[in-house]
């Protein structure tokens, strides 16, 4: 099954977004959202790239991949002890 389109709508709504604020916030047309959440079409690299950034999920869990949608950050961005 692909979770992409449910997992999308459902981070939409939980942030109480409209599809075309969501599209501005991303820089994806919001007829794209709107094909995506129904499953007509499927994101390219860049707008999934876009979708996760902005949501700070990562992408393998839009996907259905994980189920764990947190972002593992680099080292490099943790402080030192």
């Amino acid at each position: 099954m692909n979770e992409f389109p449910e997992r999308l709508r459902r981070l939409r709504e939980r942030n109480r977004l409209s599809r075309y604020k969501l599209s501005e916030l991303c820089g994806i047309s919001s007829d794209q959202i709107r094909r995506y959440e129904l499953g007509n079409r499927k994101p390219g690299t860049d707008a999934l790239e876009a979708i996760a950034d902005y949501f700070e999920v990562s992408t393998d869990y839009l996907l259905g991949r994980t189920d764990y949608p947190c972002v593992v950050k680099p080292l490099s961005s943790h402080k030192k002890i």
